[in-house]
């Protein structure tokens, strides 16, 4: 039975999502400006990434002015309510500020550390997915009303269409580019859509089979961590651990174990 107050948390964040996807989507400058840089200069903070988390904050705290907050834009607050709202107002930036439409608001709430709900709205797809924990996940879009999302059958490596993200400081995409070399050859082919959200996502909705990623935090994967997961894919990080900034993954149940060995073995 899904808890009451998971599904209150999950409308909460749902309305805040969409409300701050329609400013990001209507509200964006012909001349978007840059107010300050992330990890290096090409991972930029843009004015509507600031201002789409403080409505998202701003909304979420008029209903739940109690609760705790960890957002990418510096929302950094204990909470006492056991509640905390784990929020990347815009993830796939870079994106966004060249107008390329794949990019989303993310919101996860936890309880007592774990995911109990969690929302991403990719306003240029005209998609929302949103899961509760233990209730399955689902999509909302104008393509096909509202489905229960489930993960892809199972598929041999060699046939898999994995997904995968890039750090922006050079160094380390550096040593990615060098895992994807040898990843690339034992599978069907390989993605790099720019916003970890919309690909654990993807793979909730069957149109990829894995992705992972190094160097995530914890807003990027929060909500499409347990969207995956509500939609049968299986999540986790290196072998025995959770998804971490060390390594984020999530894959078909039959694909995951082989993709983390390899992945593993190559030094990802």
């Amino acid at each position: 039975m899904i808890d009451p107050l998971h599904k209150d948390l999950l409308e909460i964040a749902r309305e805040a999502a969409l409300r701050a996807g329609d400013l990001l989507r209507d509200g964006r400058p012909a001349d978007l400006g840059v107010a300050d840089t992330k990890s290096s200069p090409v991972d930029v903070v843009t004015e509507m990434d600031i201002a789409a988390e403080k409505l998202i904050t701003g909304l979420i705290s008029e209903r739940r002015p109690d609760d705790g907050f960890l957002g990418e834009e510096g929302a950094s607050v204990e909470g006492s309510t056991g509640i905390r709202w784990v929020i990347d107002p815009l993830d796939g930036t870079v994106n966004y500020l060249y107008g390329l439409p794949t990019w989303a608001v993310s919101i996860a709430a936890e309880q007592d550390g774990e995911t109990v709900a969690g929302v991403v709205f990719a306003p240029m797809r005209g998609e929302t997915y949103h899961a509760v924990r233990g209730g399955g996940a689902w999509a909302t879009g104008a393509w096909a009303g509202e489905r229960r999302l489930t993960c892809r059958a199972p598929a041999p490596l060699d046939q898999a269409l994995v997904a995968t993200g890039f750090s922006y400081v050079s160094a380390e995409r550096e040593k990615q580019g060098d895992v994807v070399r040898r990843l690339i050859p034992l599978v069907r082919d390989i993605r790099r859509g720019g916003s970890a959200a919309i690909e654990l996502c993807d793979v909730a909705a069957g149109r990829l089979d894995g992705y992972y990623e190094r160097g995530l935090n914890a807003w990027d994967m929060a909500a499409g961590d347990l969207i995956a997961r509500e939609a049968g894919a299986v999540t986790g990080g290196r072998p025995g651990e959770r998804p971490s900034t060390d390594l984020a993954l999530a894959a078909t149940p039959t694909l995951f174990e082989p993709l983390q060995r390899l992945l593993t073995d190559f030094g990802a």
